[in-house]
C-alpha cells in the first residue's frame, strides 16, 4: 500500500477511497490527528509545519468521508480538529498582504525537485504556492460547511469570508493572463516574484474547486502545457535534476487533471488522461507511483513504489466519477457522467452502495450531459436522495454530443539553469547561461530591465533586492537568481541579543558579536528587544538562528515564535532545521513586515499556542539559537539586525 502519509491517505480518500473503504478511511485520517485535536503535518522541509501546511488536506477528505457516509459523529469530531488546525494556521501562515498561504508544495517537498538551489527551508516557507492554497481554500470552504450544519453560523461566515480571500489572492497573485493558467507559487524575500512554470495538481484543483470561474478553467486545461505521456508535475523542467517530482507524471495528478478537464468539457484532456493512466498500468503490471515524463518509462525516478494508493485510488475514482459520474454532496448524489465518443458504450457498474442503498448503474452512449435518467425505470433528476433504501438501478443515456476542445500538448522542454549573480562596485554580474539568449533583470520584485550581456549597472545609493532570470530560445524561463541586496549597509542598525540577556555558554561558532542566546519551551520563552526607530515607515524583521535538530528535509523540529508589540500579535517567525547537530550552521529565518512609528519600541519574541509543532511533548527538550534579529526598512532606509540561535 505504500507509504502512510497524510497527504498520500488524504489524496486516496478524496478520489475514491471515501466509498471504497469509509470505516478504514476514518481511521487512517485520525492516524494524522495529535491530543491536541490537531492534523498533523507530515515531516519534510525544513522540520516540517509550517515550513510545509498542505495537511489541510486531510480536511477536504474528511469532508468526502462525510458527504458518502453521512455520519453525524464523524462530522463532529472532524468539525473540532479542522477548526483548531486552521485557527493555528491563520496565526502561523496566512499572510494578510495577499490573503494567501505560506507554505510548501502540496506533496512536491523534495526542495530542489521543484524550488531554485538557492532557496533555504525559511524561503520556502515564504513561499505561496498555488496547490496548497487551493487546499487551503477548500479547507475553509469545508469548515463552513461543516459549521453550517451544526449550526455555528458565525463560525460558518468567517471562515466563507476567510476562503473568499484566499480565492481573491489566487486570482490576483497567481493568474498569469498572457498564458491562461495559474503561476507555480511567489517566491523571493522581502519582494515576491511569480514563478511562471504551471503547477498540474495546483491548476487541477483551482478548476475542481471552483477557484477558477468557467472562463478561466476551460483556459487551463486547454493551454496548461502537457507531454506525450502525460501532464507532468511542473512544466517547463528544472534543468540538472533527476526525475522525481521533476520531469515527472504522476497518475494520482492525472487523475485530478482528468475530473478538472472533465468539469472544463474538454473531451481531449479527458482521453489523454485516461489513457494516460491505463498505459503505465497495462505496461508495468501495477500502479506506479510515478513515471519519467521525457520517455513515459518508471525506471530512472529517484524513488518509485508498486501498487500505489494513490495512483490505484486514482483509476477507481476516473472510472466511477468521470465515466459514471458520481459526485457526492451533502445530503445526495448527484450524477455528472462524462464519456469520450471513443468509448461510447453500454456500460454498467452494479452494486455500487450509496448510504443505505445499493445501486445498479447503468450509462449509454457519449458526452457530458443527460438525455435521459432513470431510477428504477421512471423518469427521475438526476440524483439519489440520501434517505433512499434498499436494491435499485439507475440509468443514464448522454446526448451523444461530441466536445472537441484543443488541448497544449508540448515537447518535455526544460527552462535554463539558474544564473547566479554577484556584486562589485555597482555592477552586478553572473556568468553565461547555456542556451540563455537573454536576461531579464528585477529589482523589488518588479521587471525593471532586459539586456543579452551578463552585467547591470545598479543604483546602489538605496536599499534594492536584485534578482536576475535567463531566457531561452523558446522563452522558457529560469528561476529567479538568489536576492541580492543592494545598498544594505545604509540600511542596516545591528542589534546583539546577548547584550541584553544572558548569552549561552555553549560552545559554537560562527555567531555575529560576543555571543547567542537559547530559546526554548523552557528557557527564554519570550524574548523582549529595544528598537529605537528614527524614521516611521515600512520595516521587515528577521533572526539570525541555528537550529540542529535535524536535517533539512525531514523530521518535525522546525521552530515557531511570533512577534509581538504590547500583545499585538505581528506575525509569526520559523527557524527550521538546518542539519544534524549543525548548530554552528546560522541562517536567516523568515522576515514579518511591520509597520512602526518613530520612537522608542519594545518588540517581543514569544512562544504561543500556536506555535507547536506536530512532536509534541519532544518539543521540550528542542531549542534554538538566536544570534542577532535584523529590522530592514523596506520603504525608507533603515534596518535592524540580531543574531540568534534555536535549539
Amino acid at each position: 500500500m505504500g507509504r502512510r502519509l497524510d497527504r498520500d491517505i488524504s489524496y486516496s480518500i478524496i478520489l475514491s477511497m471515501a466509498y471504497m473503504q469509509p470505516k478504514v478511511a476514518m481511521n487512517s485520517l485520525m492516524r494524522k490527528v495529535n491530543g491536541n485535536k490537531r492534523i498533523i503535518q507530515d515531516t519534510g522541509t525544513g522540520g516540517a509545519y509550517p515550513a510545509s501546511t498542505d495537511r489541510m488536506i486531510w480536511a477536504v477528505a474528511a469532508w468526502e468521508v462525510y458527504k458518502v457516509t453521512g455520519n453525524q459523529s464523524w462530522l463532529e469530531q472532524s468539525y473540532t480538529i479542522i477548526k483548531n488546525s486552521i485557527e493555528d494556521d491563520m496565526v502561523n501562515a496566512y499572510d494578510n498582504e495577499t490573503g494567501m498561504v505560506r507554505g510548501e508544495s502540496s506533496f512536491l517537498d523534495w526542495r530542489e525537485q521543484t524550488y531554485p538551489k538557492w532557496m533555504q527551508p525559511a524561503d520556502i516557507f515564504e513561499s505561496e504556492n498555488l496547490g496548497t492554497n487551493a487546499v487551503h481554500f477548500q479547507a475553509n470552504i469545508v469548515l463552513s460547511e461543516m459549521a453550517m450544519l451544526l449550526n455555528h453560523n458565525d463560525v460558518a461566515e468567517k471562515h466563507k469570508s476567510i476562503a473568499e480571500k484566499i480565492k481573491n489572492g489566487i486570482n490576483k497573485y497567481l493568474w498569469m493572463p498572457e498564458k491562461g493558467y495559474y503561476a507555480q507559487y511567489l517566491y523571493g524575500r522581502n519582494f515576491k516574484i511569480q514563478s511562471p512554470k504551471s503547477e498540474a495538481l495546483g491548476e487541477a484543483l483551482c478548476v475542481i474547486f471552483d477557484i477558477a470561474d468557467a472562463e478561466q478553467a476551460a483556459s487551463i486545461v486547454s493551454k496548461t502545457p502537457v507531454t506525450a505521456y502525460g501532464i507532468s508535475c511542473i512544466y517547463p523542467q528544472i534543468s540538472g535534476i533527476p526525475p522525481y517530482h521533476n520531469d515527472a507524471v504522476w497518475p494520482f495528478v492525472q487523475s485530478f487533471w482528468a475530473l478538472a478537464s472533465a468539469k472544463a468539457g474538454n473531451e481531449t484532456s479527458v482521453m489523454e488522461s485516461l489513457a494516460a493512466i491505463a498505459r503505465p498500468a497495462a505496461l508495468f503490471l501495477t500502479n506506479k507511483e510515478n513515471f519519467v515524463a521525457g520517455n513515459g518509462d518508471f525506471a530512472g525516478t529517484q524513488i518509485n513504489s508498486s501498487n500505489m494508493l494513490w495512483s490505484l485510488s486514482g483509476s477507481i475514482g476516473l472510472l466511477n466519477k468521470v465515466l459514471f459520474g458520481a459526485t457526492f454532496l451533502k445530503h445526495r448524489l448527484a450524477f455528472h457522467p462524462f464519456v469520450p465518443y471513443q468509448l461510447k458504450d453500454v456500460r454498467t457498474l452494479s452494486n455500487f452502495k450509496y448510504r443505505d442503498a445499493v445501486l445498479d448503474i447503468t450509462v449509454e452512449g457519449f458526452g457530458n450531459e443527460i438525455k435521459t435518467f432513470l431510477l428504477d425505470g421512471k423518469p427521475s433528476a438526476a440524483e439519489i436522495p440520501a434517505t433512499l433504501k434498499g436494491k435499485h438501478s439507475v440509468k443514464m443515456v448522454l446526448n451523444n454530443l461530441p466536445l472537441p476542445e484543443p488541448i497544449n500538448k508540448m515537447p518535455n522542454l526544460f527552462a535554463p539553469e539558474t544564473p547566479s549573480v554577484t556584486l562589485k562596485g555597482n555592477e552586478i554580474s553572473w556568468a553565461k547561461v547555456e542556451n540563455a539568449v537573454a536576461y531579464e533583470i528585477f529589482k523589488n520584485g518588479e521587471l525593471l530591465d532586459k539586456t543579452m550581456k551578463s552585467q547591470y549597472t545598479v543604483d546602489t545609493s538605496s536599499y534594492g533586492e536584485y534578482q536576475v532570470i535567463a531566457v531561452d530560445y523558446n522563452f522558457m524561463e529560469s528561476f529567479a537568481s538568489e536576492p541580492l541586496i543592494v545598498g544594505a549597509a545604509k540600511n542596516t542598525t545591528v542589534f546583539e541579543v546577548e547584550n541584553f540577556l544572558p548569552k549561552s555558554t555553549q560552545s559554537y561558532s560562527g555567531y555575529s558579536g560576543k555571543g547567542f542566546v537559547e530559546t526554548s519551551k523552557t528557557v527564554n520563552v519570550t524574548i523582549n528587544f529595544p528598537v529605537n526607530v528614527s524614521v516611521s515607515g515600512m520595516y521587515a524583521v528577521d533572526f539570525r538562528y541555528a537550529n540542529g535538530n535535524g536535517q533539512t528535509n525531514t523530521e518535525n523540529k522546525c521552530a515557531i515564535r511570533s512577534l509581538r508589540e504590547t500583545n499585538k500579535f505581528l506575525g509569526a517567525f520559523v527557524f527550521p532545521q538546518r542539519g544534524v547537530q549543525e548548530w554552528s550552521n546560522w541562517g536567516f529565518s523568515n522576515s514579518v513586515k511591520v509597520y512602526l512609528e518613530k520612537g522608542q519600541h519594545t518588540l517581543a519574541l514569544t512562544l504561543d499556542t500556536a506555535n507547536e509543532n506536530m512532536n509534541g511533548p519532544l518539543t521540550r527538550r528542542c531549542s534554538i539559537i538566536l544570534g542577532s534579529p535584523r529590522l530592514i526598512s523596506i520603504i525608507l532606509n533603515y534596518q535592524w539586525l540580531a543574531d540568534a540561535l534555536i535549539m
